[in-house]
C-alpha cells in the first residue's frame, strides 16, 4: 500500500503563488511528475511560472500551453509543460507523443491533469488549487511515492517560510 503524504498552503497573492513555486522549483528533481487542478484562473500557470524560476527557468517565457499541449523548457535541467484543458481521452495524449516526454530525465508539470488522469505516473505529486479572482488560495498538495521522502518537508504546520511570506501550511498523511 503506497503512503500519500497530504500537505495544504494558503496563499494569499499571486505573489505569493510564484514564490511557492520559485520555492518548489529549488528542490524539483528530473523524473518529478506534478499534475495540477483547479479551475480558471485558480492560478496553475502562476504556479508554474515560479517552478519554473526556481529551476532556473526565466519566468516570462513560461506561458500556459492550452493550443501547442507541451511547451520545453531548459534551466538546471528539462521542464515540460503541459496543458491538458483541450484534451478529451488517453488516446489525444498518447498522439501528442506526451508519454515520450515522461522520463527520469526531466521534470514534467502538467496543467488540468484532471482531463486525462491516467497520464499520472506510479510516482507523482497532485497539486489542487481551490480559489480565484483576488481571493486567496488554498492549494493542496498529494506526494504520491517514495521519490518524495524527505523533500519538501518545510510544507509542515507552523512553517512560515523566510522565502514564501504569509503561508500557512497544514500537513498529513494517509494510505493509498
Amino acid at each position: 500500500m503506497d503512503k500519500i503524504r497530504r500537505a495544504s498552503v494558503t496563499v494569499p497573492t499571486a505573489d505569493a503563488m510564484r514564490a511557492l513555486g520559485e520555492r518548489i522549483g529549488r528542490e524539483l528533481r528530473p523524473g518529478d511528475f506534478f499534475g495540477l487542478t483547479g479551475g480558471l484562473g485558480a492560478g496553475k500557470t502562476v504556479l508554474v511560472q515560479g517552478i519554473c524560476q526556481g529551476c532556473g527557468i526565466d519566468s516570462r517565457q513560461v506561458l500556459s500551453p492550452t493550443f501547442t499541449i507541451v511547451a520545453s523548457h531548459q534551466g538546471r535541467f528539462t521542464v515540460h509543460h503541459a496543458d491538458f484543458y483541450r484534451l478529451g481521452d488517453p488516446d489525444e495524449l498518447y498522439a501528442t507523443g506526451f508519454d515520450d516526454l515522461v522520463n527520469s530525465e526531466s521534470a514534467v508539470l502538467v496543467e488540468w491533469v484532471d482531463q486525462v488522469p491516467e497520464a499520472l505516473p506510479p510516482e507523482h505529486v497532485r497539486v489542487h488549487i481551490e480559489g480565484c479572482g483576488d481571493a486567496e488560495r488554498r492549494v493542496d498538495f498529494s506526494f504520491t511515492g517514495g521519490r518524495f521522502a524527505g523533500r519538501f518537508t518545510w510544507m509542515q504546520p507552523g512553517d512560515a517560510s523566510d522565502d514564501v511570506p504569509a503561508l500557512r501550511a497544514q500537513s498529513g498523511e494517509a494510505e493509498k
